[in-house]
């Protein structure tokens, strides 16, 4: 009776490590996908840091001017740097709830790949008793 029942535990099993290992799988493209999202932030970050470096040479009389569209509008000096300020702290609150996530992801896929080995531990000692 046990040998019967053995290869339907084994089957069973490999349903279960298919699952999991399907869970691993889209876990490791949320990742990835992370990885890509941060990277474009990381560069945004840059560009307005160094847009705001350049806004904070400028004389206070000096022109600014926004690109709209196809149109170019003259903007406030202060208004501009107030802008780009204000998108760099947003972006990096943007960096810093990426930055949680994928932490959170990591451990979700660490905690996936540690049920994996054991279920395939599981599996080889049934597979040995029979």
């Amino acid at each position: 009776m046990a040998s019967s029942s053995t290869p339907a535990a084994v089957r069973e099993m490999q349903k279960d490590l298919e699952v999991q290992a399907n869970a691993l799988s889209k876990i490791q493209k949320d990742i990835s996908k992370n990885h890509q999202v941060r990277k474009q932030y990381t560069i945004q970050v840059g560009e307005n840091e160094l847009v705001l470096k350049e806004l904070e040479l400028l004389d206070d009389g000096a022109n600014v001017y926004k690109l709209i569209g196809p149109v170019l509008v003259k903007q406030d000096l202060a208004e501009a740097k107030a802008n780009v300020k204000k998108r760099i702290e947003y972006i990096s609150a943007e960096l810093k709830r990426m930055d949680r996530a994928l932490k959170d992801l990591e451990d979700k896929q660490n905690s996936k790949k540690e049920s994996i080995f054991k279920l395939q531990q599981r599996m080889q000692a049934v597979q040995a008793k029979a």
